[in-house]
């Protein structure tokens, strides 16, 4: 298995949830807020300086309001 902190996986995982949350209507303030963490929380996790465990992949999903297996579907086909 490859690094993965740079990647390019890394780099679309970071984008997709980006754009989900930009696609939900929600700031990262917003998003922060509907987590209970501050705003420097989904701001590292987009930057990549943060890496995020499933549970946390979880609980996002959640708070953006697309089901955890939806997402899923979405990162396998843009790693693919």
């Amino acid at each position: 298995m490859k690094k993965t902190l740079r990647s390019q996986e890394q780099k679309a995982l970071q984008k997709l949830l980006i754009d989900l949350r930009k696609e939900a209507g929600l700031l990262q303030a917003d998003l922060a807020k509907k987590l209970d963490k501050p705003q420097s929380f989904v701001s590292k996790y987009e930057i990549g300086e943060r890496r995020l465990d499933l549970i946390e992949v979880h609980y996002i999903c959640k708070a953006l309001g697309i089901q955890f297996s939806k997402f899923a579907k979405k990162i396998e086909k843009l790693l693919k």
